[in-house]
């Protein structure tokens, strides 16, 4: 056990730069941190340089995985490591606010039954950003979202409100909600030794939802505390591989509802919300499958076109080209 009250859990995956400016903002806030970062095999210079850009700051601690392991696990495993009464889960494409760790404390302290906090989290250009508070994404409320019928919770709110909530105002102090953004979430130790850890079985994506799930089931409060910033330039990680990146958000997304909701409700929605999970994803494919394809033919032209150009080499053309 450390003197650190608080460990900030950091899962890295080819990062770069994004994952120095985040530890650098949580160095900003001049709190005892232990900070670890659990490295999923990147194939970037992110872990070194984080190493070598910070050489005298003693409380951070770097694990690094033979292999990519999934969010999940590498959470599960930077908890086990950590030794602060509280856990702080941040993305590495985060930079957080100097105050917002002490904001997102104090509602613990002022909120009895709090077992997860998150803050507000905000795009590049200051909106705050989808899903950072939330409802569960029931299958109804799935499927009005696919369906696109949203816009009827003005006349029934209580049958079609939207489950994401940023669209509202902004409320004036920590308010409670289903759920938040597994980009930020602080938790206490007592409740995750109760809850227990992200459940392994989700690669990336909705492992987020399932545990505020499971914190909600257990009795703990989940606080939205509006004060505590940051900002996420989210899919650092993840945009040199969307195919793969789609395919565990919908297989995470398949296996939420069915570990949730079997048997809640009708047989006919619950195979509506599965079809329409992998309709979505067949077509995401089809998207970055043709993008992809229109890129390497656009790639491809230059090289078509220099061959043309014979006994010359590809820098010989372009420079008679800028001649003129």
């Amino acid at each position: 056990m450390n003197s650190c009250q608080i460990s900030v859990i950091i899962v890295n995956y080819n990062a770069g730069e994004k994952l120095l400016k985040c530890v650098q903002s949580l160095v900003d806030c001049n709190l005892q941190l232990e900070i670890i970062v659990v490295d999923n095999n990147s194939s970037d210079t992110s872990i070194s340089d984080v190493s070598n850009e910070f050489p005298h700051y003693r409380q951070i601690q770097l694990i690094q995985n033979q292999e990519n392991l999934g969010f999940a696990t590498a959470c599960n495993i930077g908890a086990r490591a950590a030794g602060g009464e509280y856990l702080l889960f941040l993305n590495p494409d985060c930079e957080i606010d100097q105050s917002a760790i002490t904001k997102l404390i104090r509602c613990f302290e002022e909120t009895p039954q709090t077992g997860m906090a998150g803050g507000r989290i905000l795009n590049s250009d200051g909106s705050e950003q989808v899903g950072c508070r939330r409802l569960i994404p029931t299958p109804w409320r799935a499927l009005l979202r696919v369906c696109h019928l949203s816009f009827l919770a003005r006349v029934f709110p209580r049958y079609f409100e939207n489950f994401n909530l940023n669209q509202q105002e902004v409320p004036d102090g920590p308010v409670e909600v289903e759920a938040i953004s597994g980009a930020c979430m602080l938790v206490s130790r007592e409740s995750f030794a109760d809850v227990g850890g992200m459940d392994e079985e989700y690669f990336l994506h909705c492992e987020d939802l399932d545990w505020c799930m499971s914190f909600r089931n257990r009795g703990w409060k989940i606080m939205f505390v509006p004060d505590a910033r940051l900002a996420h330039f989210q899919g650092t990680c993840s945009k040199s591989r969307p195919i793969f990146v789609e395919w565990h958000k919908h297989h995470g997304m398949v296996r939420f509802y069915r570990k949730h909701f079997t048997g809640q409700y009708p047989a006919v929605l619950m195979w509506l919300v599965m079809a329409s999970v992998w309709l979505r994803f067949s077509l995401l494919c089809c998207f970055y499958s043709c993008r992809k394809l229109l890129s390497r033919e656009k790639t491809a032209s230059v090289p078509s076109e220099v061959q043309f150009q014979e006994g010359r080499s590809p820098d010989e053309y372009v420079q008679q080209k800028i001649a003129g």
